[in-house]
């Protein structure tokens, strides 16, 4: 029986595939790039489905007490004046959390049921006929049934396993930046934020005394940059935001004190296949849905409860096990995907664009739009039937 199964990746995805597999008695082995679990990010959300496999991990009261819920998003203009208030739910979902918060939830669940190795890689996978020799950058080799690339959008199992990553990363024309703050605007839960042509300026409260989130995403054509250079990254958001208004310079002057900071595209991952022969991928490194969906976290949660159920039933058959996960997500992934193509609503790219954005946010709130805009996420959330495995 296919029992030995290594994971690449220890944020979302990963542990929440570990705790499944640990709970039917599989040998997991969890592998992360990073020293330790990665704190801060931005918040994530549960939805449908996906709040529902939380409750049967019993993990829904621990994530409960960690929630940061945004209970308004008012947009301003550059003297701070209100230009529309979104309601309570347009972004949160049914519960958000801190994604790194999440992490360290799943981790401490799935830490009982899994090896954790941090601070290494894998460089190499050798698929053979009962098996799969895995050699890592520590310089260890080790032998397992199949190997779950859980690892994100620019995943390295996926880059080993099935080819370089411009082949499946499709960039949406637009990036991101998130670190932590001072509440400085007394936000306590709510949020605020500012759009200029191209440009948008965020500051999210996260429902913790004197803590907030900076988010600032801005319209670019694919940028040629070193993801691990986090110094030229914050050089690069200053130069772009120097001359936009609000409170987006007082938030740059934050920027070098954080405790933390995440820079990356807006970027969907369409594939024809998740699984190469004893290879399979997961999450955001199978199907990323980027963060404009609001579904990352349900496409992770989610997809782990099936993987990690279909390999149960399936015994030694894995090929089959891929299959029946991969034909059970493949319509919701398509799903939240076209919803994070609303992007350029929010960071419109012409002025045209931009004068008919505003007047769309002034407008929304007395309209029964924002009812729909709330209702169909979690039509969708709830698109895949959970089958009971145990």
């Amino acid at each position: 029986m296919t029992k030995r199964v290594l994971i690449s990746g220890a944020s979302v995805a990963g542990p929440a595939l570990a705790y499944w597999l640990g709970e039917y008695g599989f040998d997991v082995t969890v592998v992360e790039r990073a020293p330790d679990i990665r704190p801060g990010g931005y918040a994530v959300d549960f939805r449908g489905s996906a709040v529902r496999v939380l409750e049967s991990m019993r993990l829904f009261d621990a994530v409960k007490s960690r929630e940061t819920r945004t209970s308004s998003i008012t947009m301003v203009d550059k003297k701070n004046k209100v230009v529309a208030k979104l309601p309570d739910g347009f972004t949160s979902g049914e519960l958000e959390i801190l994604r790194g918060d999440l992490a360290a939830v799943l981790h401490e669940a799935a830490s009982s049921r899994a090896q954790y190795l941090f601070g290494d890689s894998i460089q190499s996978i050798e698929q053979r006929a009962d098996s799969v020799e895995v050699s890592f950058a520590s310089g260890k080799t080790r032998g397992f049934d199949i190997v779950v690339g859980a690892d994100g959008l620019h995943s390295n199992v996926r880059a080993i396993a099935f080819g370089e990553e411009s082949k499946f990363v499709q960039h949406m024309g637009y990036y991101i930046a998130i670190f932590t703050v001072p509440d400085f605007l007394n936000l306590g839960d709510a949020a605020a934020t500012y759009t200029e042509l191209g440009k948008r300026v965020s500051c999210f409260g996260a429902k913790r005394e004197g803590v907030a989130k900076a988010s600032f995403s801005f319209a670019s054509g694919k940028l040629n940059y070193d993801r691990r250079d986090v110094a030229a990254q914050k050089a690069l958001l200053r130069e772009t935001f120097a001359d936009v208004q609000w409170e987006a310079r007082r938030m740059l002057q934050m920027m070098d004190d954080a405790p933390d900071f995440y820079f990356d595209s807006l970027s969907q991952v369409k594939m024809d296949t998740w699984s190469r022969g004893r290879v399979v991928l997961l999450g955001d490194a199978a199907a990323c849905a980027s963060p404009m969906s609001g579904m990352g976290t349900s496409i992770a949660m989610v997809g782990a409860y099936l993987l990690a159920g279909e390999l149960k039933l399936a015994g030694d058959d894995y090929a089959t096990a891929f299959a029946k996960y991969e034909a059970a997500m493949r319509e919701f992934v398509s799903e939240a995907q076209k919803m994070a193509e609303g992007v350029s609503w929010f960071i419109p790219r012409t002025r045209s664009r931009l004068w008919l954005s505003k007047r769309l946010w002034s407008w929304l709130p007395q309209s029964t739009l924002k009812e729909l805009m709330i209702e169909h996420p979690a039509r969708i959330a709830n698109m895949v039937e959970l089958k009971q495995y145990a």
